[in-house]
């Protein structure tokens, strides 16, 4: 791998911060997906889950990251989606995140790369995306002709307040 000196940092990079905005982008079940790079503490390969008894299914269970325990969420269950069987040579990746003062990892298939998009291109929820993911989202990035989500961590884990 070859360092690049920053002089040579792509062109898109020197616009004003002020109008971008870093994502970090993930897939679940094929579909990119983006939290706020800001939002984002840790990106990790789970490999230890242990299981909360009587959990909602959408907590995997928790980890111990750095003397932390982190609750796992399995972002697939959290959106409705059917549950991943992973084999021997596949892995799943988890973001972690901060919310109040805990620390969460989010569990999903694969995480991409950090994506600064300009913040007057997103667009609001589109009508025809599912009803249980527009009430985790907070707007759509159209990324290289793919439909990036962007998601409202917040909201996608306040698993509590529902029944």
């Amino acid at each position: 791998m070859t360092n690049m000196p920053r002089s040579h940092a792509p062109a898109h990079n020197l616009s004003t911060q002020e109008d971008h905005k870093d994502f970090v982008s993930f897939t679940v079940a094929g579909q990119m997906f983006g939290i706020s790079v800001l939002e984002v503490q840790d990106i990790l390969v789970p490999t230890k889950i242990a299981s909360v008894p009587l959990a909602k299914p959408e907590i995997r269970g928790s980890i111990n990251l750095r003397g932390r325990i982190v609750t796992v969420i399995d972002v697939r269950s959290r959106l409705g989606l059917p549950k991943r069987e992973v084999t021997a040579t596949e892995r799943q990746m988890g973001v972690t995140v901060e919310n109040g003062h805990d620390l969460y990892t989010l569990l999903v298939d694969e995480v991409g790369d950090v994506i600064s998009l300009k913040t007057s291109l997103m667009e609001p929820n589109p009508s025809t995306l599912d009803a249980v993911w527009r009430e985790f989202a907070a707007g759509v990035f159209r990324v290289d002709n793919r439909l990036m989500v962007v998601l409202d961590v917040k909201h996608l884990l306040e698993i509590n307040a529902k029944s």
